[in-house]
């Protein structure tokens, strides 16, 4: 267990989502990887559950550990290889929460901030997964795929380590994906459309399941402010002044539609599933729907 404050957070953290998560029925992703089994089962793919059971060779890519690399078939091109495995292949599910500054910050409409949400939610679903049996990861550097109890745990002092660290950026990083897993990402996605198309566009090659849950903060759809009104840009530290703010509400609106429209179209042109969250929501909301949405058949996993 990591000592200090920032350990004694995690580990809460880390608790109050397992109580979370003991609200709903175990998540089986099981029930999605048997209908791609049978959906790849012209390449031959082999019984799923065999932890050490060669899959498949891929390029080597950079976040990969060096312990992983196939020496004998990368010798016989001029490639670097690494073996995944079956385990990896069919049973990771890799979580990603956006960690850049627009993350910390809540307006005063509630009392969350929406890295907060993310975190408990990811830490939710982590425990979720791990009753069903998943193994899980984070998308960083240095995570690897875990399961069983103290998963958990480990997964919410990745999460403190990367609050901890530098200003990450809003998008999922280019780290390497094991091939059909299920990837979820929690973040506000308000950069422009057009990076984060190009963001989701290169998880979408592997390729992997993903599904992208935005967390909002409810003044952010809404701006409900009066009046004049200095707003601050946490990610470049540009402020613009605006002398009545209820005179650019209307095009504000429209405009903030537009884009949630927009990143609701690149997720489905992608075959991803895509829901949003507002912080003064329950978390249970948005939990009950990556469940509905992870576990198509829903009624079977009673």
């Amino acid at each position: 267990m990591t000592s200090g404050p920032a350990g004694h957070e995690s580990f809460r953290e880390a608790r109050r989502a397992e109580a979370l998560g003991a609200s709903l029925p175990p998540l089986l992703v099981a029930a999605r990887r048997v209908a791609m089994t049978v959906a790849q089962g012209v390449h031959g793919r082999r019984r799923v559950g065999q932890g050490d059971s060669f899959w498949q060779f891929r390029p080597f890519l950079h976040g990969d550990a060096v312990t992983r690399i196939d020496w004998r078939q990368s010798a016989k091109s001029d490639r670097v290889f690494v073996r995944e495995t079956e385990w990896e292949a069919a049973q990771t599910v890799c979580l990603w929460a956006d960690a850049s500054p627009s993350m910390r910050w809540r307006s005063r409409l509630v009392a969350t901030e929406k890295a907060e949400r993310a975190g408990l939610l990811l830490l939710a679903l982590t425990a979720l997964l791990l009753r069903g049996g998943e193994r899980v990861r984070l998308m960083a550097l240095g995570e690897n795929a875990q399961g069983g109890r103290d998963a958990l745990e480990a997964v919410a002092r990745g999460l403190a380590r990367a609050r901890a660290g530098e200003a990450g950026a809003g998008l999922p990083p280019m780290l390497p994906v094991p091939r059909y897993a299920t990837a979820v990402l929690f973040g506000d996605f308000l950069d422009p459309l057009a990076h984060v198309q190009a963001a989701l566009a290169r998880l979408a090659a592997v390729p992997v399941s993903v599904h992208v849950m935005q967390i909002l903060d409810p003044a952010e759809r809404a701006l409900p402010f009066q009046g004049r009104v200095r707003f601050a840009d946490l990610e470049d530290a540009g402020e613009t002044l605006i002398p009545r703010v209820e005179g650019v509400r209307a095009a504000y609106a429209e405009r903030f539609a537009r884009h949630e429209e927009g990143l609701a179209q690149i997720c489905r042109g992608l075959g991803f599933g895509f829901a949003t969250h507002m912080t003064d929501q329950p978390p249970e909301t948005a939990l009950l729907a990556l469940y509905v949405t992870l576990a198509p058949d829903a009624g079977a996993l009673g």
